[in-house]
């Protein structure tokens, strides 16, 4: 029997390899899908790539006939419908490795198992932003860089406040990075440019800077206190789908295939239609 696989430019060609049974991959974009057969055709691997929209109804229709439905990192809505499809075909087999939670249709989320749904628990898309609110893949240059441009963005924003006495934050958009190098002086007058902000004479960069990093450190304090609600509320969200996969008839076993310094959304959900 085929599988349904998302996330799929790699997964799908590795399991087909593996098992040497056939993959049928549900993707959106038609040059993907192209792409994909290509590459399945050219190594004999028994592979069918569909375009399509997982969110039409038709879509639980290629889950009919599947014996074990994956999806690696399909982010929010996608792998929650995914199992609704699967959960409907009575799907001998599910793996999921859920991701970006908050990419959800509704305002708040929806949550699935009985359980969760008697909770007092409300999470609206910024509240499930937070798992996903961590680095522990970047390097060091990534850390430093966001270190100088946060910093910026602090000191221009206490320039504003004390010299021009504008009281709300102005948000200033996406920077290319090399400007960054041209140092805090030129990220200025550049933000100001774009806001439509005319700048007073006789500024100290300087000292707008130190404070920015002062205020930068006071930031990371802060964020700390979010860090620790990262991880379990993660947790909460994959035990709903857990749950609601054991009501609806699955054994189900919940673990880690890969260490968090590889990615921190490593967590799967492998469920089994109990006999």
């Amino acid at each position: 029997m085929a599988r349904v696989v998302r996330r799929k430019r790699v997964l799908g060609p590795i399991a087909s390899r593996n098992s040497g049974r056939g993959r049928t991959t549900l993707e959106w974009q038609e040059s993907l899908c192209q792409a994909g057969q290509e590459y399945a055709d050219k190594h004999s691997l028994p592979m069918k790539f569909v375009q399509g929209d997982a969110f039409s109804p038709k879509s639980g229709d290629h889950v009919l006939k599947c014996d074990h439905a994956v999806a690696l990192h399909a982010c929010g809505d996608l792998h929650v419908r995914l199992i609704q499809h699967a959960v409907n075909a009575r799907t001998a087999a599910v793996s999921i490795s859920p991701c970006c939670y908050h990419l959800i249709n509704d305002e708040y989320y929806m949550p699935l198992s009985s359980i969760a749904k008697a909770s007092h628990l409300k999470l609206d898309k910024d509240n499930l932003k937070l798992p996903l609110q961590e680095s522990v893949t970047a390097g060091q240059s990534v850390r430093s860089k966001r270190f100088v441009e946060v910093s910026f963005r602090l000191g221009f924003d206490s320039l504003l406040r004390d010299r021009l006495g504008i009281a709300s934050y102005v948000p200033v958009p996406s920077i290319q990075k090399s400007l960054l190098g041209e140092g805090f002086e030129r990220f200025c007058i550049w933000a100001a440019k774009i806001k439509g902000i005319t700048l007073p004479e006789g500024i100290d960069y300087h000292g707008f800077l130190a404070h920015g990093e002062e205020r930068f450190f006071l930031v990371e304090q802060m964020e700390t206190v979010r860090t620790i609600f990262r991880r379990p509320l993660e947790l909460w969200l994959v035990l709903d789908r857990v749950l609601f996969l054991k009501e609806q008839g699955y054994e189900v076993s919940l673990g880690e295939f890969c260490e968090r310094e590889l990615t921190p959304r490593n967590v799967l959900i492998q469920g089994k239609l109990a006999q």
